[in-house]
């Protein structure tokens, strides 16, 4: 019992931990926290009786929900600061949830090794995304409020990709808001609240579209509910933290060592386990 209480004690300490750092990074960037916990998940979970070959799903399942709390905990803490557009998040839910549901259904039947390779792709674009730095657009949050069909459909994209790489789409959804014209800390803002409409309905997808006994006990489908709950918890937690330090920070020498961080996660990802 001993033994196996420790054990116990040690999952959940590993999956706040990252819980916390997920929390962070989508306060303060509004990209990156699902790609370190896909990655670190993928790594981690044959070793608690996930299958090897489940592994990858299982990752970008339980990543994605618990993102759903971590963007809720995110955008709660902007909204507070008047930094969520509304208007365009009610125009891009709808392909958000059709995009997700979408993603994930095509993700359950990509091989896992394959899936591998996807993410670990993403990570390098997110770097180099991270690294150009790039602003477009007004910063001032001057310009109208980005509304209509074409967010709908941006949504769509961005919702699916997300679900094929297990994140809650700021990676996509802040460059675009921030090249409509939006403020960058509106633009993260807006995307937490977005993530919550990702995260949702590919958790969803993830749990419905696998194969009947696709995992062990303690799993909905591909959700292996102990890395989703911890993670969730305290990402809930941390996320205001980061919220706060994005109000106060330029952010650029962060997201310079994020960007080398996730060229890191990349390479252990090509790797393999």
């Amino acid at each position: 019992m001993g033994p196996e209480w420790a054990s116990l004690a040690a999952q959940w300490g590993m999956f706040l931990v990252l819980g916390a750092v997920a929390g962070v990074l989508a306060g303060l960037l509004g990209v990156g926290g699902g790609l370190v916990l896909v990655a670190a998940l993928a790594w981690v979970l044959p070793s608690l009786g996930v299958p090897v070959e489940a592994a990858m799903h299982t990752a970008l399942a339980s990543s994605l929900a618990s993102i759903v709390l971590t963007a809720a905990a995110s955008a709660r803490a902007h909204a507070k600061r008047g930094s969520v557009l509304w208007p365009t998040v009610a125009w891009m839910v709808p392909g958000l949830l059709l995009g997700g549901w979408l993603g994930s259904f095509v993700a359950v039947r990509i091989d896992g090794d394959v899936l591998r390779w996807i993410v670990a792709g993403y990570c390098l674009l997110a770097a180099v995304q991270l690294l150009r730095g790039a602003r477009h657009g007004a910063s001032d949050g001057i310009a109208p409020t980005p509304r209509g069909w074409p967010m709908t459909a941006a949504g769509t994209g961005i919702g699916a990709v997300s679900a094929v790489v297990g994140i809650g789409g700021g990676s996509m959804t802040v460059p675009l808001l921030v090249w409509r014209g939006v403020a960058p800390v509106r633009a993260v803002g807006t995307s937490s609240a977005c993530g919550i409409a990702i995260g949702f309905a590919s958790a969803v997808g993830y749990a419905l579209h696998a194969s009947p006994g696709a995992l062990p006990e303690h799993a909905v489908g591909y959700v292996y509910l102990p890395a989703a709950v911890g993670v969730a918890m305290a990402s809930v937690l941390a996320a205001p933290w980061g919220t706060r330090l994005a109000h106060r920070l330029s952010g650029d020498a962060l997201r310079r060592v994020f960007a080398g961080f996730l060229l890191v996660v990349a390479l252990a990802l090509i790797a393999g386990r």
